[in-house]
């Protein structure tokens, strides 16, 4: 510590001589201590390092001095540099080189001289990112853009704009202005995608609108024109302008992510606004749409917005599409509630198809015939399609069921069970529905189908068979009173069992001549056997056509009569 205060003390002296004599620079310092240091070897090494530290400030002095006059000349002024190819390579050289002595004598910077020097540098270096900027800004708002949909171009810039901005953009980054550059940058660019969705006829979210089918056109062409056509494009511009090196990754990412941020979330904001509305059954196929769009797209969204900048883009669209199956799926609910609310209201007449028979099957056939329903539900650990879809059947059921009750005839409640069974066993059949629900299924519905048949003969004709029965065990005239007893109830019965039925409906060309070939079955060799007993009773003979009112002809054209209504009330039924 003495000796180096010893130095100290001779530096001063040494310097108190020189500006004694009238000499202030270092100069004169140094000649007196280098004869102090004769007498002694101690100052020798003192008065080498601060040779050297002169020499070294008087070198750093001169470069930014040099620095300064040649940058200054292209900071006066509004005339963009990059109007003369030559001036623009000779100011970024310039400022390479400001960079480069930036960063060289930054380690060195505890001399007070070298760090008013380098004061001078970095603010000389501000105020070319400055200017800089200025004609990043120029070159990237640029007048020559294509529209590149149209003129068949890769990208919306011209390479040779590509080029420049990399340029500028490499130096601003070095300078530590990259934030500065990609602000400027992402600003322009994500107008430019805002104004190319606008061409193409999206404007975002707006009032209600988005239920619009013509809305949803318009949303997925713009969607697939963006992550198929922009979005990769200005992936390339950015790599191109920022670089892709280690250094520049994270510019670029946040570059990219915010030239897109904005229209992105506008078009995930649509899809959403679909997701997020009404779940009545009617909007399903337009959800589907929008789900499908989605779908198809999220494999090229994981691969544009794969940086960790961009992951809240991704996660959006998966959350978007996650909420879409959602709606999908509460819909399904929405129908079995709309069924469970449908109301009993007046029977239908004639015991035809009802209404809510034909809205489900044929809704619910539609939606089958999308591979995507199968997707939507995969996503649901509680319930597949297949279960919702039996679960939509049995609710339909239940409420058939509790309609057929409105009739006060259990052979027209038959007639409508069958009517209804029957349609859905055709809808089903042959069908994507049909795979969903499976075989078994259909063979039980075709099974109740087949007992709604038999209820049907139970309840209306088996009491008329029941007139026809004979008893052999009759003395003859007793006999003879009984057939004729029995014959006058079954004319008055079949007339009105067939004046009755002939305006009850079944929509099934196929079922109805079961049907007639079942109660003709059952009726006419029944029938037939009585008349023939009849005919023969002795007390009867040939006066026996008096009492006959159907003959075996007439009964087989009245059954050919019944179920007339199904011209009317079936044949509009699809």
């Amino acid at each position: 510590m003495t000796t180096q205060n010893g130095e100290d003390k001779l530096i001063a002296v040494a310097r108190h001589i020189a500006q004694t004599l009238g000499h202030t620079d270092n100069t004169m310092t140094d000649d007196i201590l280098q004869i102090f240091s004769s007498f002694d070897n101690r100052l020798r090494e003192k008065l080498t390092q601060n040779i050297t530290m002169h020499k070294t400030n008087s070198s750093l002095d001169r470069t930014v001095k040099n620095l300064e006059r040649r940058i200054g000349s292209y900071l006066v002024g509004d005339d963009p540099i990059w109007g003369d190819h030559d001036d623009a390579v000779a100011f970024l050289d310039a400022v390479d080189e400001l960079t480069e002595v930036i960063q060289e004598w930054s380690d060195v910077s505890d001399d007070d001289k070298v760090t008013s020097c380098l004061d001078r540098a970095e603010e000389l270096l501000r105020k070319c990112c400055v200017k800089l900027e200025d004609e990043f800004r120029v070159l990237v708002d640029f007048p020559g853009g294509v529209d590149f949909l149209e003129s068949g171009c890769d990208d919306a810039i011209p390479a040779s704009t590509v080029r420049d901005l990399g340029e500028i953009a490499k130096r601003m980054v070095a300078a530590g202005y990259g934030k500065e550059c990609s602000a400027v940058y992402s600003g322009f660019r994500r107008g430019f995608l805002e104004e190319s969705l606008a061409r193409l006829g999206f404007l975002g979210l707006r009032d209600n609108d988005n239920d619009n089918d013509v809305e949803i056109e318009k949303w997925t062409k713009a969607i697939n024109i963006a992550v198929k056509v922009f979005y990769p494009s200005e992936r390339r511009i950015c790599d191109r302008v920022f670089g892709s090196g280690s250094g520049t990754d994270a510019v670029t990412d946040m570059s990219f992510m915010d030239v897109c941020r904005v229209s992105v979330l506008e078009l995930l904001n649509f899809a959403n606004g679909i997701a997020m509305g009404s779940r009545t059954p009617e909007r399903l196929f337009k959800i589907l749409d929008v789900y499908e769009v989605v779908k198809e797209l999220l494999p090229e969204f994981e691969v544009l917005f794969s940086d960790d900048y961009s992951l809240f883009l991704r996660n959006e669209t998966v959350s978007v599409w996650k909420r879409l199956g959602e709606s999908i799926r509460g819909i399904f609910v929405e129908l079995e509630n709309l069924i469970k609310r449908d109301p009993v209201k007046a029977a239908v007449p004639g015991g035809g198809l009802h209404p809510i028979t034909r809205y489900v099957m044929n809704y619910l056939r539609a939606a089958c015939s999308r591979p995507t329903l199968e997707h939507v539900f995969e996503d649901d650990v509680d319930q597949s399609l297949a279960s919702s879809i039996a679960w939509i059947m049995e609710v339909l059921e239940s409420n058939l069921e509790s309609k057929s009750k409105v009739y006060r005839d259990p052979a027209l409640a038959s007639v409508f069970m069958m009517n209804n069974g029957r349609y859905i066993v055709k809808k089903v059949k042959g069908d994507v529905l049909g795979t969903v629900l499976g075989d078994d299924w259909i063979r039980k519905q075709t099974s109740k189908v087949r007992q709604y048949h038999t209820n049907y003969q139970r309840s209306s004709w088996h009491k008329l068979l029941n007139t026809l029965k004979l008893d052999n065990n009759l003395a003859s005239n007793v006999a003879s009173k009984s057939l004729k007893d029995k014959l006058k109830v079954f004319n008055s019965q079949f007339d009105e069992i067939c004046r009755t039925q002939s305006t009850w409906a079944i929509f099934d060309e196929q079922l109805r001549e079961e049907l007639k070939i079942s109660v003709a079955g059952n009726l006419l060799p029944a029938y037939r056997n009585f008349l023939g007993r009849f005919h023969n009773l002795q007390d009867i003979g040939k006066y026996a056509d008096k009492h006959v009112k159907f003959s075996i002809e007439d009964v087989e054209a009245r059954i050919d009569d019944l179920f007339q209504a199904t011209a009317v009330s079936g044949s509009s039924r699809r």
